[in-house]
């Protein structure tokens, strides 16, 4: 899972992704502001489940889920009828989903790059920008669709219906409503997977807070589909994320933070972009894998290795808690608790699965 961290300027990017990955990228002036700059991180995926059924097995590594962000620098308002730099959209359109940094926190020293603090307005802002940018990749392929309808040479029924989809989306995207809140076939939805259109990600809007602020009542609450919004308090977050491991339970329990940022963060990306966790496990390694809801075992196979989705014969799936309650995979199939499943099979979240397969 790869997340973009975008902003208006003086959002607090870079401090929210330093308090995310534990960096200590420059923020603030010493960061560049508005330098097309990417900055990536991979992050381990906090889950106790992990630690749980790694303390069963024991094994020689455990392995959790991992999560990429990319803190994306070079977005900024007014950029004009030209849209974002095509260098930029490449950026933005290979990540699965957004982490929105908007400002709610007030520094003299760091002046709004709109002259007033307004979360609400920040977010309109770079919307509208997505929104431009994706207008114009609409327009630019329904100008080399109509000439390919033209010219033939390709099946003219599937050129008319990638056009007649184009020009749902250019109503859609004309009406100031993002591609997210449009509804789409399983189909239409593979057709469109190649055109890195920004406002079909989900995105998780942050709002960015002073120390001791506290989050608006109703803010963004008619944000709409796709878009989900929580509040951290970046600096403080940065900080706790840059300490030790025992440093950060003791300031933790200081101050009463129950959850960090970073878990809250990684648990609301996983429900926004709709992703599961499953596990393998035995004595030489537990690893947790991430999977889109909904997938089946087949898929799971795949995930782990192609060679097991190629030679799939049976999944034996066990709920992680029940593993550990019984005491082991042994125990379990004595008690004939490990469920032999189907490639058809959809797997649940924090389900262990072993793939049965031939070579």
């Amino acid at each position: 899972m790869q997340l973009g961290i975008i902003g208006l300027q003086s959002a607090g990017k870079t401090t929210i992704f330093n308090a995310l990955t534990g960096g200590n990228l420059p923020t603030g002036a010493a960061a560049g502001i508005g330098r097309p700059e990417v900055h990536t991180s991979v992050s381990d995926v906090p889950d106790e489940r992990v630690e749980a059924l790694s303390g069963l097995f024991q094994p020689r590594k455990t392995v959790h889920a991992k999560v990429t962000y990319a803190d994306i620098g070079g977005l900024k308002a007014d950029i004009g009828r030209e849209g974002l730099p095509g260098t930029l959209i490449n950026q933005l359109a290979q990540v699965d989903g957004f982490l929105h940094v908007v400002r709610a926190f007030d520094t003299p020293s760091v002046p709004h790059p709109l002259e007033r603090i307004d979360p609400e307005q920040d977010f309109a802002v770079l919307e509208a920008e997505l929104l431009l940018t994706d207008m114009l990749t609409v327009e630019r392929r329904l100008t080399r669709q109509a000439e390919e309808y033209q010219r033939g040479g390709r099946d003219r029924a599937a050129v008319e219906r990638e056009i007649a989809l184009f020009k749902r989306l250019e109503a859609h995207l004309g009406q100031s409503q993002p591609l997210r809140s449009l509804a789409l076939s399983v189909d239409e939805e593979r057709s469109l997977s190649g055109f890195g259109l920004l406002t079909r990600k989900p995105m998780l809007v942050v709002v960015n807070l002073g120390e001791g602020g506290a989050m608006p009542a109703g803010l963004l609450a008619s944000r709409g589909v796709g878009v989900d919004v929580l509040s951290l308090q970046g600096e403080i977050e940065m900080e706790i994320a840059q300490l030790s491991l025992e440093e950060r339970r003791a300031f933790q329990q200081e101050y009463g933070i129950e959850e960090s940022g970073r878990r809250r963060v990684i648990r609301a990306s996983y429900a926004l972009l709709d992703q599961i966790s499953f596990f393998t496990v035995g004595e030489d390694e537990v690893r947790a894998w991430t999977l889109k809801r909904g997938e089946t075992a087949l898929k799971a196979a795949d995930t782990v290795h192609s060679d097991l989705a190629r030679g799939f014969i049976r999944a034996e799936v066990i709920a992680w808690d029940l593993l550990l309650e019984l005491g082991g995979l042994q125990p379990a199939k004595q008690q004939g608790k490990l469920r032999l499943e189907g490639k058809e099979y959809i797997v649940q979240d924090g389900e262990v699965v072993h793939i049965r397969f031939n070579a």
